[in-house]
């Protein structure tokens, strides 16, 4: 059983950055993903746990080809499932996560990582959807629609809201930001027997 792990956008991705921060630095959402990617994989590494880097490139990489490397992943290993990891934008606070329409194995992963979020990040808004009786909201969103293994993607906190960048700029809260997807991957992976 494998975990997929998907960096989401490249360094050539339009848009996705913060406002300019009061210190003239400015967060890119290519560098955080990785950030966060890059912490996930090396505790996953140390704790033996299989994995693979999605796209290893700096480059942005289409969704089709993102697509199509995590089914011939899961292909090979149909145990295999999918993180995509972002920052979120648009003015809000908090953190979620989405699955793609429907329930599947997709919403039992996405409840295991509402759930360590919720303990790890006490002091921030947790954004669910109950309506169809689960925490995580749905979506269309390319990466969740068109790969065969479940997968699931994350949007950790708000690039463009004070208190949100400020926690996801810092060493610490990206620390904490990347532990909380190593638990719920162990946790997901231990409800399976895997671990």
């Amino acid at each position: 059983m494998k975990v997929i792990i998907d960096n989401g956008h490249g360094i050539n991705t339009s848009g996705k950055r913060s406002p300019v921060r009061k210190d003239g630095s400015q967060l890119f959402e290519y560098e955080f993903n990785r950030s966060i990617a890059a912490m996930v994989m090396m505790e996953l590494q140390k704790q033996c746990i299989p994995f693979v880097q999605l796209v290893p490139e700096i480059e942005d990489i289409s969704l089709q080809e993102r697509c199509n490397r995590a089914n011939q992943i899961h292909k090979s290993d149909p145990g295999s499932f999918l993180v995509s990891i972002h920052a979120n934008a648009g003015g809000g606070t908090g953190w979620e996560v989405f699955t793609y329409t429907g329930q599947s194995e997709s919403d039992v992963i996405a409840n295991i990582f509402g759930n360590e979020a919720i303990k790890a990040f006490p002091e921030f808004r947790m954004r669910f959807d109950y309506s169809d009786g689960d925490l995580d909201k749905e979506s269309q969103f390319y990466i969740l629609k068109h790969t065969a293994c479940p997968a699931i993607l994350t949007e950790n906190f708000f690039m463009d809201t004070a208190k949100d960048l400020d926690f996801i700029c810092s060493y610490a809260g990206r620390s904490r930001i990347a532990a909380m997807h190593v638990r719920a991957i162990k946790t997901y992976l231990k409800s399976k027997n895997q671990l």
